[in-house]
């Protein structure tokens, strides 16, 4: 973003586009909130003061977004919930419409872990849902690693997880950083539970508007366009 400011404090129609997130998440029924925190942490914790149900977990090295959930094992364990929601910080576009389907999918289904995805006719750059002949879900594919044929897939993961809390620690507890940048992965936590005989699957019950995230000020000026499309009123 070309800026010293941490990226979820940047303005989208005049709110730090966290605040988007932590909203839909309020209005979904979720109550408590781990915020994972890294460069200049004093200013999120600053902004964030004051928001109700939120903690801190602090990432003081950026090892992948697996390790960035690890930060959060103490307080995960600090608590009798099963579900563990994980999302993404940068996506302001979020829809409670949407964590509520996801919310009500992993209850009904029994879940170990439930991936909230979307189809996408242009799905460049993001991480793609193998499945099975079976239709079952097998494992994600980033961009990168993926085959001819995988890049072919319009099924996309969008960084929405549901997880029961106790499968979500087992598998944090195994992640390896095995890869070219020697990071923690998250998307590795589906294929270790399933492999572990865990309940596992990806629907997709997101809205076409939650493909958007922010990496860049084009991609953020993009967002700010849909959001005015959609109706969500800018602050001054």
């Amino acid at each position: 973003m070309k800026s010293d400011l941490p990226k979820v404090l940047f303005p989208v129609l005049g709110r730090p586009m966290i605040h988007w997130v932590l909203d839909a998440l309020g209005k979904a029924g979720v109550e408590r909130i781990i915020v994972v925190v890294g460069y200049r942490d004093d200013l999120v914790r600053q902004e964030l003061t004051g928001r109700e149900g939120v903690e801190f977990a602090l990432q003081a090295e950026q090892l992948g977004t697996g390790h960035a959930v690890q930060m959060c094992k103490p307080l995960l364990r600090d608590g009798d919930d099963r579900l563990v929601m994980v999302v993404a910080g940068d996506s302001p576009l979020i829809q409670s419409s949407s964590v509520s389907r996801v919310i009500k999918e992993f209850y009904s289904g029994n879940w170990d872990c439930l991936l909230g995805t979307l189809i996408k006719d242009n799905p460049f750059g993001l991480g793609r849902i193998v499945r099975g002949a079976d239709g079952k879900f097998e494992r994600i594919v980033e961009q990168k690693d993926a085959t001819d044929s995988e890049k072919e897939i319009c099924e996309v993961n969008m960084s929405t997880y549901a997880f029961d809390r106790d499968s979500l620690l087992w598998a944090l507890d195994r992640l390896g950083n095995n890869n070219s940048q020697r990071e923690y992965y998250l998307t590795d936590c589906p294929a270790l539970l399933l492999k572990d005989g865990k309940r596992v699957e990806a629907k997709p019950l997101l809205e076409q508007c939650e493909s958007l995230s922010i990496n860049t000020i084009d991609e953020l000026a993009m967002v700010e366009s849909k959001m005015k499309e959609m109706g969500y009123k800018c602050e001054n």
